[in-house]
Parts: structure tokens; C-alpha cells; sequence
């Protein structure tokens, strides 16, 4: 089920109890996919590869600036003016050279997210502005995907998990529209 190289890697969750080696066989098996490589996809993506998913993907057409190493950990001053993907690709990689990575240096929208959503059992939201959290939403919820979405805002966060198989609220069932745009900060 696991290689020696495996078991000695994720020797902590092994030693979990309710967690074990079905619990780090079942996250190898699974795939997740970030939307967004910033704030909360960062620290998103290196828990997830540093845990051992087996799939993982990003999608962001953003590129890094130096006002986003306070904040966003995936990324370092070597890839300032480059690709957030291309960023967190190399960190990710010498991270955990055993989870599938996958990017998609694009911006999400109605015409690929149902695509991209697809291919994955889990959708992580790291976005940061209310367009991009709805279509999120909608898509992984009419696709009956989980969606976990963080948010943050100053010193404050939160985290929700909108699951269809739990039969959870939706994000809409929360927020119905979204706010108009200047009313609410990003």
C-alpha cells in the first residue's frame, strides 16, 4: 500500500490514530485544486504537498510582486515579475517531488471552470474578491464538489467547507448576492 519511502515521510500521520496508513492512502489518492497561489492558496498548497495529496493543482494568472512575500509563503524574491504558478511549481516540487502537480497559469472564469473543476475532488478557495468566490461556489456546488473556502481580512478569518454530500449550506444559502462592488473590502 505504501512504499518504505512513504511510511518513513508521513511517519507522523501513520502514527495518528483514525488517521493511519488508510487515511495517508486515501490522500495520495486524492486530488485538490487552489484557486489562487496568494495569501491563502499559499499556505493551502504547501500543507497539502507537504501532506502528501497525491494531485494538485493551481490555477492563477497573477505574477509575484514584493508586496506579496509578507504574506504569501509559496514565493520568494528569485521569482519577483514571474508566474505565482511557476513560483509555487518550484517551491511546491522541492517540497514533495511525489505529488502530481499541475498548473493552470490562467484566470478562472465561466468558460473553464467547470472544465477545470472537473478533474478534481476537492476545490480550495483562496480568492480575493467576491466575483471569483461566487463563480467558485456555484461551480463546485452544481458540480457536487466541496468547496473550502478561506477568507481574510486584517487580522480576521474564516474557513467554511460547503459540502453537497453533507448536505451543507451553500455559500449562497449565506451570502445570496454579492455585495456591490466598494461596499465590502477584498
Amino acid at each position: 500500500m505504501l512504499t518504505d519511502r512513504e511510511k518513513e515521510r508521513y511517519e507522523r500521520h501513520l502514527s495518528l490514530s483514525g488517521f493511519g496508513t488508510k487515511g495517508q492512502v486515501a490522500l495520495r489518492d486524492a486530488s485538490a485544486l487552489c484557486v489562487g497561489a496568494g495569501g491563502l492558496g499559499s499556505p493551502a498548497a504547501l500543507y497539502l504537498a507537504a501532506a502528501g495529496i497525491g494531485r494538485l493543482g493551481l490555477v492563477d494568472d497573477d505574477t509575484v510582486e514584493l508586496s506579496n512575500l509578507q504574506r504569501q509563503i509559496l514565493h520568494d524574491e528569485r521569482f519577483i515579475g514571474k508566474q505565482k504558478v511557476q513560483s509555487a511549481s518550484n517551491r511546491l516540487t522541492s517540497l514533495n517531488s511525489d505529488v502530481s502537480l499541475q498548473i493552470h497559469h490562467e484566470r478562472l472564469d465561466e468558460n473553464n471552470v467547470t472544465d477545470l473543476f472537473r478533474q478534481y475532488d476537492v476545490i480550495i478557495d483562496g480568492s480575493d474578491n467576491f466575483p471569483t468566490r461566487f463563480l467558485v461556489a456555484d461551480a463546485a456546488w452544481l458540480l457536487g464538489k466541496p468547496a473550502v473556502a478561506g477568507a481574510i481580512h486584517q487580522f480576521e478569518g474564516q474557513l467554511t467547507v460547503f459540502d453537497p454530500a453533507l448536505r451543507s449550506p451553500c455559500y449562497r444559502c449565506l451570502l445570496p448576492e454579492p455585495p456591490p462592488p466598494g461596499t465590502v473590502p477584498t
